[in-house]
């Protein structure tokens, strides 16, 4: 029995369920920003329109990213084995990502120093980039669990991986890119036709239906692919759900199509993968409509969606080795301590709450469109 008051198998799915939340909260918060940025040369044809479709998101990005601050943080307190392995095995993919995430505030700050439309034209650029590439990278890295990373664990428990960059950049995975990168186009798309005016909401609405189409046809293609080629990961034996964080005590069978196995034996699950395609399509007609607000929420419910398809599916692992299945890393194999895991439940349960109270604040205090008439008089540097 645990020291605290809810036993180590409990706080294990709690804090699986958390970092799902947590996944789920930078997705529907920071993917729009994403998503905007990946997408407003497209949006913004003048430099004008560009200023009121980055000005739509420039008081909420910093905010927004605390949540991938809050992710980061779990792995490494409540899945330590998780964070070290991810980090040494995806060390490039990661590092590019977070070099794209400083582009950012750098691009925002730098920008409209000078008039200059080369100046202009270069930090533009890095802001695309900024938007574009981490989106595309968080779904090549869900790709790659699907199908096993290359890694193991010396007598010290210190993972070993010699996998590589470009090993990554499997068409699977960048289908999972595509996937992702389409689904926060579509969430900025909706939210720049929400929040910025006229001419670059029209332009929001008509690629938010395109991004929408490509989501479809990129989801369901993976969803097939899984249950045809990919082959899934399935312990064999009893688990001992309250075991020591030991990967090696396992044993680990691999069968083509078996990641699907969850959705068979809990049919409920599939409400995630249905719920995340009806509401892109829902999204795609109220974009049509014009209702931009209702195609936001609906675009966040195809976020949720896709997040919580990719964790029903590979429930209970966490990420998969190809070189050594029985190696993998589960929610009960990877996890801190109990007492760990229940000291950081409590602060969860003190500070996401603040978390979301504060975000809810600040968009209902920034409610209103970015226009170009709201430009007037302030076409200078700042």
């Amino acid at each position: 029995m645990s020291e605290t008051l809810l036993d180590y198998a409990t706080l294990r799915v709690i804090w699986w369920l958390l970092l799902g939340v947590l996944l789920i909260g930078f997705a529907i918060t920071d993917g729009f920003d994403l998503g905007v940025g990946a997408t407003f040369r497209i949006l913004g044809r003048t430099d004008a329109e560009r200023r009121a479709v980055l000005e739509s998101i420039e008081p909420v990005w910093e905010g927004n990213q605390v949540w991938l601050v809050l992710g980061g943080g779990a792995a490494f307190a409540a899945w330590p084995l998780l964070y070290a392995t991810s980090f040494s095995g995806l060390y490039l993919a990661m590092f590019l990502i977070l070099l794209a995430l400083i582009l950012r505030p750098v691009g925002f700050t730098y920008r409209d120093k000078l008039a200059d439309a080369r100046w202009r034209g270069a930090w533009d650029w890095a802001l695309t980039i900024g938007g574009a590439l981490p989106a595309l990278l968080f779904g090549v890295a869900f790709g790659n669990l699907f199908l096993g990373l290359p890694f193991h664990f010396d007598a010290l428990q210190r993972p070993i991986g010699p996998g590589g960059f470009f090993s990554l950049l499997h068409p699977f995975a960048l289908l999972s890119g595509v996937i992702s990168l389409s689904m926060l186009v579509l969430h900025g798309a909706a939210y720049a036709a929400m929040k910025v005016g006229e001419p670059m909401a029209a332009r929001a609405s008509a690629l938010g239906r395109c991004a929408s189409t490509v989501y479809v046809l990129a989801f369901i293609g993976a969803g097939v692919w899984l249950a045809t080629i990919v082959s899934g990961y399935h312990i064999i034996g009893n688990v001992d759900h309250a075991g020591p964080s030991d990967p090696t005590r396992k044993t680990v069978e691999v069968l083509a199509g078996d990641w699907l196995t969850n959705f068979r034996t809990w049919p409920w699950m599939w409400a995630a993968p249905g719920g995340a395609i009806l509401a892109a399509v829902i999204a795609h007609l109220l974009l049509h409509l014009r209702l931009a607000g209702a195609a936001f929420m609906a675009s966040t419910v195809v976020q949720a969606g896709t997040i919580l398809t990719a964790g029903f599916a590979l429930f209970p692992f966490l990420m998969p080795s190809s070189t050594y299945p029985n190696q993998s890393l589960t929610i009960w194999d990877a996890s801190s301590s109990p007492k760990t895991l229940f000291l950081m439940l409590c602060a969860a349960l003190v500070f996401i709450p603040i978390i979301l109270a504060y975000t809810t604040w600040v968009f209902r205090v920034l409610k209103g469109r970015s226009t170009l008439e709201g430009l007037h008089g302030n076409e200078g540097p700042y």
